[in-house]
């Protein structure tokens, strides 16, 4: 690898970040065009069912022939909304082709890199590849297991509780963290919470910032479809889908005329089986579930280690022992039973401390 190859792909995962709340269910790709030491040009993937990152950098410039082109993804090869980008590369007279890393869709994987060396292109893949992986986890994840990456948000106190006896929760932490919190929501493709949470709080679950985003499917989890048709979240912008594992007609029927999905899934226990509701969500195309629940569902998805990250916002105050914990885990009797995490981030967020913690 030279020097300047790690310096222009930085540049290119840079733009890719760029897409990171509007190319859902698509990657976030980036794409640098250097010819004779210079810049000549650059972009990325904005917006899915639009161009694609090469295909954007090659339409700025007239003549890209001896060029070479730094892509934090494999080109693809194959046709979707728009045509093949290693087609577009070779067309152009591109010379030099570095790659972060092979598409990891198992169906595609190194056939753009494949094309292009027949074309007489010259190849480089796996340059920064670490640094490119992070920014597109969960698409990775759903092409290589056929499930998206999941991850729950939980807020809660020093001593480990998310809400006082009686259910009142707002707010344990500070702004600094909601407003955090947000751009976790703007990078999921689906928030997903149960029924209880509806009923207890009537969530809005959408994006709240001041800029360009996909709103994320709001899932709710619903057994016996409970979900009431004057929640606040079927008046936004985006989809709800009701997940549920009840045929009552009826009560289907009132749902889809709220403006509401509602789809059968299989149960467990009388309950939504929840590794089925994660194989659905991922044939879906939903590349990063946010759970955003109480106790019951994370003890749930806790026990059935269906969790890939647990993002923890802790803020400097007391409720007391009466308070309600952060999971529901009955079947935890003696410390062999107990959880391991391994943390793998811990910065502060206002006056609250931000935990990331992975299930060991």
């Amino acid at each position: 690898m030279q020097h300047k190859d790690a310096i222009y792909m930085a540049r290119a995962i840079r733009l890719a970040e760029k897409g990171c709340y509007t190319t859902d269910p698509n990657p976030n790709v980036g794409c640098v065009l250097v010819k004779d030491d210079k810049v000549i040009a650059e972009d990325w993937h904005i917006k899915a069912g639009q161009g694609h990152a090469e295909v954007n950098a090659l339409s700025q410039v007239e003549n890209a022939k001896a060029a070479t082109a730094y892509v934090t993804l494999e080109p693809c090869s194959h046709f979707g909304k728009t045509g093949p980008c290693c087609d577009a590369l070779i067309a152009a007279g591109i010379q030099r082709v570095v790659v972060a890393m092979q598409d990891p869709n198992p169906l595609v994987a190194g056939q753009g890199i494949k094309r292009m060396r027949e074309a007489g292109v010259q190849v480089e893949c796996g340059i920064l590849q670490q640094q490119a992986e992070a920014i597109n986890p969960g698409f990775i994840k759903r092409m290589t297991t056929g499930l998206p990456l999941i991850r729950s948000k939980l807020a809660m106190s020093l001593d480990g509780r998310t809400a006082m006896s009686s259910g009142e929760s707002k707010w344990i932490t500070s702004a600094n963290s909601r407003s955090d919190v947000q751009k976790f929501r703007a990078e999921s493709s689906a928030v997903l919470t149960g029924i209880n949470t509806v009923l207890a709080d009537d969530p809005s679950l959408n994006v709240r910032l001041d800029t360009d985003v996909i709103q994320p499917i709001r899932v709710i989890l619903d057994s016996t479809l409970q979900m009431p048709l004057s929640a606040k979240m079927l008046d936004l912008e985006g989809q709800t889908w009701v997940l549920t594992c009840s045929y009552e007609q009826h009560k289907v029927s009132k749902l889809e005329a709220a403006g509401c999905k509602v789809f059968q899934i299989s149960a467990k226990d009388d309950r939504l089986d929840l590794n089925e509701v994660m194989l659905f969500l991922g044939q879906k195309q939903i590349n990063t579930v946010l759970v955003e629940a109480g106790a019951t569902l994370n003890g749930a998805l806790m026990s059935e280690n269906i969790v890939d990250e647990w993002v923890v916002y802790m803020a400097p105050c007391l409720l007391g022992d009466e308070g309600r914990g952060l999971f529901h885990l009955p079947s935890m009797q003696n410390m062999a039973d107990k959880k391991l995490l391994k943390m793998t981030s811990a910065r502060q967020v206002g006056p609250d401390l931000r935990l990331i913690f992975k299930t060991q």
